[in-house]
Parts: C-alpha cells; sequence; structure tokens
C-alpha cells in the first residue's frame, strides 16, 4: 500500500494565458498550497512560467510542437528529476510532445477543455474532460470509459475589491457615471465578439438616466477588426478596449452584467469567474454555459448568434429589480460553493491521482 501523496508533474505549452492557461495556473498553485508536491514544465519567459507560484518548481521547455525532440528530451529530463506518479499535459501541443510508455509510472493523464481532434490525444493513458460533454464526447470517439473522467474546473474567488479603486478604475476609463456591460476573454472567432458589438448598438445610448457603455477586456487576433466594427456600428465612443488583464476581478465587479457571447464554448471559465464576483451574467447557449447554467435562476441564456435577442436579454437584466439582480447573483455563487469550489476540484484531482498511481502499481 503507497500512502505517500501523489506526485504531479504539469505541463502546458504556449506564452500567452487563456482559460486553459488560467486554470492550469490555479490549479497547480491550488495543489502547491495544499501541501501537495507539484512541479511543472512550461515556457520559459511567457506568462504561464511569470504567473506560476514561485514556491513551485519550474522546468523550461519551447515546446514549439510534435515534432520538438528537444523539448521531448527536456521533459523527460525533468520527469527523471521530479519522479511524479502523474504527467498532467494540457491542450494538444504540450500532450503531443509527451510519449510515456504504457503499464508503469508514470500516468500520462491529459486535460481536455474542448471538443478537439483526438489524433494528438489517444497515445495518452488517461483523459479528464473538465464538462460532462466533453467526457462523453471522449468515450463515443473510442476513448476507454474506465479511464476517462470528468472533473470541472474551480474558480477564484476573491474578496471584493476596495471601492476606491473601482472608482479609480471608473475614472481612468471615463466610466464613471455610466453603467457597465463586460465582455472579458481572448479576442478570438470563438468568442463571438462581433455579436456581442452587434447587440450592444441594438441598446439605448443610456438607461435609468446614466449612460450606457461596453468594457471589451482582452486581447486577440481580431482587436482591430472589431475597434474597425465599433466604429462602423457608432458605437466607438461607447466601447473602453482595456486590453488583457491580468487580475480581471475588478472588472467583473464595477460591471452592471457580464456577457458570454460565445459561438463555441465547451466550459466557459468566465463564467465561474463572474459567479465567483457575483455580477449578474448574460450567455449564449453554448455547450459549456447550457452545462453550467439554468435560465432565469443563476443567469440570462440567449440562443447563439442572436445579437438582437442578446441585447434584449443585457437590458432585461440591466432594468430588473435590484433583488432579481440580487437572487441571480447569489445563486450564481452557491453554484461556485457547491460544484466549483478549489477545495472540491483539487481533493478530486488528488484523488484521481492517487486512483490512477494505484492502477499502474497493481498492473
Amino acid at each position: 500500500m503507497n500512502d505517500r501523496p501523489p506526485k504531479s508533474l504539469h505541463v502546458i505549452g504556449g506564452k500567452g494565458s487563456g482559460g486553459a492557461e488560467r486554470f492550469a495556473v490555479r490549479l497547480i498553485d491550488a495543489l502547491a498550497r495544499r501541501g501537495e508536491s507539484v512541479a511543472a514544465v512550461t515556457v520559459a519567459g511567457g506568462e504561464i512560467a511569470r504567473t506560476i507560484a514561485p514556491a513551485v518548481r519550474q522546468y523550461h521547455a519551447p515546446m514549439l510542437g510534435s515534432w520538438d525532440r528537444w523539448s521531448r528530451w527536456k521533459i523527460n529530463r525533468a520527469i527523471a528529476d521530479f519522479r511524479p506518479d502523474v504527467v498532467q499535459t494540457y491542450m494538444g501541443r504540450a500532450t503531443r510532445i509527451v510519449h510515456l510508455p504504457r503499464g508503469r509510472l508514470p500516468v500520462h493523464l491529459a486535460r481536455l477543455g474542448g471538443f478537439y481532434n483526438l489524433k494528438g490525444y489517444r497515445h495518452a493513458h488517461a483523459w479528464v474532460g473538465n464538462t460532462h460533454g466533453i467526457r462523453d464526447y471522449l468515450v463515443e470517439n473510442g476513448l476507454p470509459p474506465e479511464r476517462v473522467f470528468h472533473l470541472g474546473n474551480f474558480a477564484d474567488t476573491p474578496g471584493r475589491v476596495p471601492a476606491d479603486r473601482l472608482d479609480a478604475l471608473r475614472a481612468e476609463y471615463d466610466l464613471a457615471d455610466g453603467r457597465v456591460v463586460l465582455g472579458l476573454g481572448r479576442l478570438h472567432p470563438n468568442k463571438g465578439w462581433a455579436d456581442l458589438l452587434h447587440a450592444f448598438a441594438q441598446l439605448p445610448d443610456a438607461l435609468g438616466g446614466r449612460p450606457l457603455h461596453l468594457a471589451m477586456v482582452g486581447d486577440g487576433p481580431l482587436r482591430a477588426e472589431l475597434e474597425q466594427l465599433a466604429v462602423a456600428l457608432g458605437i466607438a465612443a461607447r466601447v473602453r478596449w482595456a486590453g488583457w488583464q491580468q487580475d480581471p476581478a475588478p472588472w467583473y465587479q464595477l460591471a452592471d452584467a457580464f456577457v458570454c457571447a460565445s459561438v463555441h464554448e465547451p466550459l466557459g471559465n468566465v463564467i465561474l469567474e463572474a459567479w465567483a464576483n457575483r455580477v449578474p451574467i448574460v450567455s449564449t447557449r453554448a455547450q459549456g454555459p447550457l452545462e453550467l447554467m439554468r435560465d432565469g435562476e443563476t443567469g440570462l441564456l440567449v440562443p447563439v448568434g442572436d445579437p438582437a435577442g442578446m441585447a434584449a436579454a443585457i437590458q432585461r437584466m440591466l432594468e430588473s429589480d435590484a433583488a432579481v439582480r440580487a437572487r441571480m447573483t447569489e445563486a450564481g455563487a452557491a453554484e461556485i460553493e457547491r460544484h466549483y469550489s478549489e477545495r472540491a476540484i483539487v481533493s478530486a484531482y488528488v484523488d484521481l491521482y492517487a486512483a490512477l498511481r494505484g492502477a499502474a502499481a497493481s498492473r
């Protein structure tokens, strides 16, 4: 019987920081805070490497692609040095690089946050999807069900941001007297940003005598195109472009409504983050939000690709009675506590690592 807590090595490529990367950092840091033995392989100098807590041991590899033998050698050296029970990879690049022998430790656990082509994932030893839908997809596409697991994400649960900090942010972006609709995430086609801009263009300039603004928090390949669209729609003066923000909590907490406009969203970390920050949510019925949310209880759901419907829902949310809005935000916060808390998700991962180690040892 091996009573030693399991050791995990987390491998994640790329230099940027999107939803999967932010969750990887949260999980790694949470494991370290809990006292688990954890290390990471990251790209030197990247956002992920800089963000992980200094107490976590890090190794580095460029992870340029599946053909990158230098990175594979570097990762194997990290495995030999750290001697983990589980090597957990995130997304396709890291997963394709890591190839480990079957039937002995360490176990290769691939984490998937989307409905990806599985060609680059089948060589792993076990798989975890962060939604029930992704787990079902993996099994339906031929992965052995006894080695496919579902573990959700957890969101940071920040305290309330001091009022003077929110006031300073409002002043910096000329939002002091207005109401704020928030869009937050990578500026990528999957996120439905054009639909959000079209929806916002259908809203009045002011509600309840207060100007209405749209805050776009994030960066990505569509930035210039979306700025041009805002000009074409005649709303450029009402849109604030804040770029990438390492700490999004102040933006969530100054917003009057958060909008997830995604046309494709396997989970929706932003939904969890919005709940954790107690901001009312309007979201499309993409896969993840539809699994997470209950329409009218934890937020409002609208069809994908329907700017008019989105505009109507945003206005409905903003004009709702304060008690109705508070009821939705508290219901969302309760979902975090019941199903998506750090304590619950980290414990589930540690239990999974121990089970995978035990199964490998018994072979």
